[in-house]
This record gives C-alpha cells, structure tokens and sequence, in this order.
C-alpha cells in the first residue's frame, strides 16, 4: 500500500473550528476566573528520579535500586546483554523488574535494591503487511505504533485509551481499551519472544510454550521479559460520533444498541449534586465507510492547553465540575456528522490532562462489574466516594468482552469497567484516604460480583485480591515452576505473592 494523499485543506480546517466550537460552548458554560484558577494553581514541575532510585506514573513510589540498566536497542545486542544482566543479578543476589513507560502506579517497575531493566530503546517496528502482523519490540510505545500503521492505512486492533503506554507494558497488565465488542488486547496476540530467569528465550503462543503465553500475558513481568510480539491488526477506519444523555440505569441498554460502532465509551458526572453518578454521556463511534483517499489525517487534537485547564479547574471545586458537564452536555450532538480516523482517536497522550505540580498527583482506580449489576455498584460508590472526601476527577464507562488466553485474567465474561481518576495530596494523608476509598470500593465491586485492575495503587488487602483473582495461588504456583529462584519480583509481588 501506498500513504495516502494529504486531504484537502477545507477538511482540516473543518476538523479545527469543530474543536474551536467545543472550547468555545465550554468558555460559555464556565465563570472566567475558574479558567484562571486552573492556569494560576497549574505549575507543572519536572522532578527527575535521582540516580540510584526508580519510581512511576503515580509520583509516590520512589524506591531505592541497585541499577537502571538500558536494554540495547540493537536485537542482536540486546538479548546477550540481557542474559548477562540476568546472570549477574541472580549471582548478586538481586532481584530483577522490568519497565517501560511507567504508568502502573503500584510498584509493578520496581524490584527494591535489585536491577531495573529499562525496556524502553527496544522499539523496532515491522509489517508483515500480507498478514496484518506487527512485529514491535516491547519497548515500543503506542505513540510510534499508530503513526507507523496509519502509513499503512492500519491501526491498532486494541490497545489503551491514551498512547502514552509501551507495548511490553500493555501485555504485562492485558490492558483493554474503549475498542467496542473486544477482550483484552491478550486476544490480539498472535505470539511473542519472551526470555526467562535462566536467560533461554522462548517463542510463546496459544500452541507453543502455551503456559508461558497465559502467564505472561498478564502477569506484570514476574514470568521474564517479553522482547517482541507479533499483535494482529485492523484496518483503519472512518468514524462520526454519535452522542446522548442518558440516566445511568440506561447505559448497558443503550451502549449495547450501538450500531456498527467501533469504538463506544461512556462518561459520567462527577459533580455533586442530584446527578451525580446518575446521568452519562455515551458516545458510539460509528463507522462510516469510506475510500482510504477519504480517511481523516493523523492531526493532533489541539487546543491541548484550553482542554487541560478545564479539566484542571475541577480540583478541589464543585464549581469547576459542574461547569465541566454543562460544557459537555452542551456539546452532545454537535459533531454529529464530522468524521474522524480510528487513529486519530488513538493517538493523544494522558499527558495533556495529567498532573504535574509538586503537592498533588492523580492516581487511577478501575473496577469491573457484571452489566446487570452495574446500579447497585453506582448506588455504593454515590455514598463511598463523598463520604471519604475523595477528589474525583473523572469516570469512564467501557465494556469489556471475556478474555479466553490469560491466566491472572480480570475478564471471566462480559463486564462494564469503570475507570475512576482522583486527585490527591502527595502526602502519607492524602495516601492514606486514597487506600481507605479504594478498599470500600473494591467491597462493594466484590459483593456484585465484579473485581478491580491490579496495575494501579497496592491499597486492596491481600484477602481482597485473593477474592478478586481466584486462580492467584495457582498464577504464583506456576512462576515458582518457571522462576524457582525468585528473580523476577517487584512491589505488587512482594505484596500479593507467598510470603
């Protein structure tokens, strides 16, 4: 295939006044001083981890460490050098993790005075375009991949909501995305390199070493490193939004009525007050087929900064977060009838909203629930959430198909996730809250029967992660079998893992 022409300006200047129009309805809806509350109180900070430290995403889990080691980003280099890292943790008697952007929040990166193996340099991409086959080193971050494919008129089969993510850390956490209709993004793949404890590398698939290929997948690099995988992809597509406020008792009748959508995603109302938790707005990206000439380019957004200024103005403000969803209801509907790529809807970093300033971070919390549970999980989170005073910034809705490949597996049959980001003091307090919060919602998931994700902060209770990952002492059996030294460790399994 051949990239596709450049698309008339008329069509890109469309794409800007649409967003032009929804930054203006939402300067409209907002009283100015809290658009300069938010600039004022918005002091992004750069706060390098100081050598001899690893830390992640969530900014509270520095941790002292014996090495940061870089893989090559040559193959041939890269996986000699490895095995001699390996080697030389284990006769050091050190403990090995493996990392790559960063965006768990618990610790997974991170093996405490052991060795952290960076896997970001390892990012080679390759086509096998007569199989929709991509081959991506682990280190790869969906940033590079989602260029790379849409030259191809590709895109990725599932992936998460952002493109921050490495690929290698996406298959450690079998991350899903709002992809309509699909499991884990385990089910995109086809097999991937993976080396183990004793330094041997191992093609793992559904047919071959199948029992690494379930474990790893998943299994928050306690199995070894993955290098490469081979993921299937999809083609990339035209989409036009279709958008409506409904009350949340509403949402699984409606969000399964969807009609050829490719990708479908929910967002609540975070604002105190009778709605509560109760009203969302459900956007279906529908497709509209389309010749390839006619797919939208790969553009940027824009209006980055207006966008993160209304969502930072929420912070600690019932004003900001009423604001905010009057801004977006208003613009329900108004871009019905504009189009957008499936990679254009891929291709934004969490950056854009995330925090930054010294005093605060944001930290993620996801629970899954069965759909016909998913008002009674609501009906307890409308009371848990204000009770503990959490900041609660933001609350997707996606559905999630059962995952058939992995072991540790979240999926077991249909479920609706909800994706809970909070603001909090960076403090032992603000901390402490956070785990108060998030053990009372992992009740109220478990008692519908649901669970909750594990790449995030390690507040749940060992006897909650027990009840929520049945198959965990068999999962922690097998890396006994495959890791008898115990190489492989980090802060989730030093938690969750035998003592």
């Amino acid at each position: 295939m051949t990239p596709a022409p450049r698309r008339p300006l008329r069509r890109v200047v469309r794409w800007a006044l649409l967003l032009a129009a929804v930054a203006a309805v939402g300067c409209c809806a907002q009283p100015a001083f809290l658009w300069v509350g938010a600039w004022v109180r918005d002091k992004p900070v750069s706060e390098p981890v100081p050598p001899g430290f690893a830390d992640d995403v969530s900014r509270m889990n520095r941790t002292p460490v014996a090495e940061v080691w870089p893989i090559p980003a040559d193959p041939a280099a890269a996986e000699g050098q490895l095995r001699d890292v390996l080697r030389r943790a284990h006769d050091r008697k050190l403990n090995a993790s493996i990392a790559g952007a960063r965006h768990s929040m618990g610790g997974h990166t991170i093996a405490p005075d052991g060795v952290v193996i960076d896997m970001l340099p390892f990012k080679r991409l390759e086509l096998d375009a007569g199989r929709n086959i991509l081959r991506a080193g682990a280190g790869a971050r969906w940033s590079e991949v989602v260029p790379f494919l849409d030259a191809h008129g590709l895109s990725v089969a599932v992936m998460q909501s952002n493109n921050d993510f490495s690929v290698g850390g996406s298959l450690s956490v079998n991350c899903h995305g709002w992809q309509h209709d699909r499991p884990p993004i385990a089910s995109t793949v086809e097999s991937f390199r993976l080396m183990t404890a004793d330094g041997a590398g191992h093609r793992c698939s559904r047919a071959e070493n199948a029992e690494l290929f379930a474990h790893a997948l998943g299994g928050y690099g306690l199995f070894g490193v993955i290098l490469e995988a081979e993921l299937r992809v999809v083609p990339n597509e035209r989409y036009t939004p279709v958008s409506e406020v409904i009350p949340t008792e509403r949402y699984v009748e409606r969000q399964r009525a969807a009609a050829d959508a490719g990708m479908v995603q929910g967002r609540l109302c975070v604002a105190p007050g009778d709605d509560f938790l109760r009203k969302a707005v459900l956007t279906a990206w529908r497709r509209a087929p389309c010749g390839r000439a006619e797919i939208p380019l790969l553009n940027a957004a824009g209006f980055a900064g207006l966008r993160r200024q209304v969502f930072r103005a929420q912070i600690g403000s019932d004003a900001g977060k009423a604001a905010r969803w009057r801004a977006e209801t208003a613009i329900t509907g108004r871009l019905e009838g504009a189009f957008f790529s499936r990679n254009q809807l891929l291709n934004e970093g969490a950056d854009v909203y995330g925090e930054r300033n010294a005093d605060r971070t944001d930290v993620l919390h996801e629970y899954f629930v069965p759909p016909d549970r998913l008002e009674a999980f609501l009906g307890a989170a409308r009371e848990i959430v204000p009770r503990h005073g959490a900041d609660l910034m933001n609350v997707t809705l996606r559905t999630v198909h059962e995952d058939k490949d992995t072991a540790l597996r979240y999926a077991d049959r249909e479920l609706v996730a909800l994706v809970m980001l909070f603001n909090q003091p960076r403090d032992e307090a603000g901390d402490a809250r956070d785990a108060a919060t998030t053990r009372e919602l992992v009740d109220a998931a478990l008692a519908v029967g649901g669970r909750y994700y594990l790449p995030y902060r390690p507040h749940p209770t060992p006897a909650q992660f027990a009840a929520a990952y049945p198959g965990a002492a068999a999962f922690f059996a097998c890396k006994a079998r495959h890791d008898p030294a115990g190489l492989f460790r980090n802060r989730f399994s030093e938690k969750y893992g035998p003592r």
